[in-house]
């Protein structure tokens, strides 16, 4: 049997999902906002609309990459990324309407990124290594992706938050003897564009691939006729799939176990440099903090892993549940 990483769309699948996922500006994330000029009542305005984007856009993204294709969906994945960022690289300070309006237009298209990416990337890394017979070696492919995804996220917590404080940029300019003066209006975007060119390396990423599954024989030869149906398709695929999965108990405690995992892990990455900051922690230091805290993440997928191949879904709930109750 061959190596699961010696096919190319699941090396390929590894590398999208680190590139991402790796965004500099996590550690500063609150802060970045309020020192642009937003007021904290219009941050959590831009939080509500992101989650809302997702929540609206997740099962019709699913639909669309059965009908569009999961390549495709990826790609138009990259380019939303490209797109949220380079508003946010750019956008003038000073008129606090036009920013907050740039930045929900921003909280839109990450959101619908978010949305678009999730499980399209899964699929198609999967379908690569059911083509090859080696689907059984899909557990070691998680596991490897997570822990290169913590390394990412490790470097992008650390050089984000340092790249964010021009106090630490300043001696680090005066060290190497050259004549320049860090300005925050400077640092204020280097993690967005550190964070713009892990969008270009998504996007390039998801060009690399190739879609396993053939291409549908009944296509329409209009191009216009042809969008319409797979559009209509997409709908009907998406009511069949919220009609399923309210149908499906299993389904459902899946999907609110990862809202309420992921909500409480964003809420923790993304609010605790206000915390910071009130406290008088330097800058430079949010980055090592969540360092410290994405350490967990290089032996967490091992232990899953074991977890997965000893025990059902169903026992691995219940005893997390019951793990939970016994903490209580």
């Amino acid at each position: 049997m061959v190596s699961p990483f010696s096919i190319k769309n699941v090396r390929l699948f590894i590398m999208f999902r680190v590139f991402f996922n790796a965004r500099f500006y996590y550690p500063v994330f609150t802060i970045l906002f309020l020192d642009f000029g937003l007021t904290l009542e219009q941050f959590a305005l831009l939080n509500v609309a992101w989650a809302a984007t997702i929540v609206l856009l997740e099962v019709p993204s699913g639909a669309l990459a059965d009908t569009l294709g999961r390549r495709n969906l990826l790609v138009f994945t990259g380019i939303l990324m490209v797109m949220e960022m380079a508003l946010l690289c750019f956008v003038p300070r000073g008129n606090t309407n036009i920013l907050f309006g740039v930045f929900l237009m921003n909280r839109i298209l990450s959101g619908a990124a978010e949305a678009a990416a999730s499980g399209a990337d899964e699929a198609l890394a999967y379908d690569s290594l059911q083509k090859e017979g080696c689907e059984t070696k899909w557990g070691q492919v998680l596991e490897k992706q997570m822990r290169m995804q913590a390394a990412a996220f490790l470097i992008a917590m650390s050089l984000g938050a340092a790249v964010y404080d021009p106090a630490l940029m300043q001696r680090i300019i005066d060290w190497f003897g050259l004549e320049f003066t860090v300005s925050r209006e400077l640092t204020l975007r280097l993690p967005l564009f550190l964070t713009l060119g892990m969008a270009v390396l998504t996007l390039l990423t998801a060009l690399l691939m190739r879609e396993e599954r053939p291409a549908p024989s009944d296509r329409p030869t209009s191009i216009v006729i042809g969008s319409a149906k797979r559009v209509i398709q997409a709908f009907k695929l998406t009511l069949e799939a919220g009609n399923w999965i309210l149908k499906t108990p299993f389904a459902l405690v899946i999907i609110l176990i990862g809202v309420v995992f992921d909500s409480c892990l964003r809420m923790a990455t993304t609010l605790t440099s206000q915390y910071y900051r009130l406290i008088h922690l330097p800058e430079a230091s949010f980055g090592l903090i969540g360092s410290a805290i994405a350490v967990t993440g290089f032996f967490v997928p091992h232990l899953a892993l074991i977890r997965i191949s000893k025990f059902s879904g169903n026992r691995i709930i219940t005893a997390t549940y019951n793990d939970g109750e016994a903490l209580a």
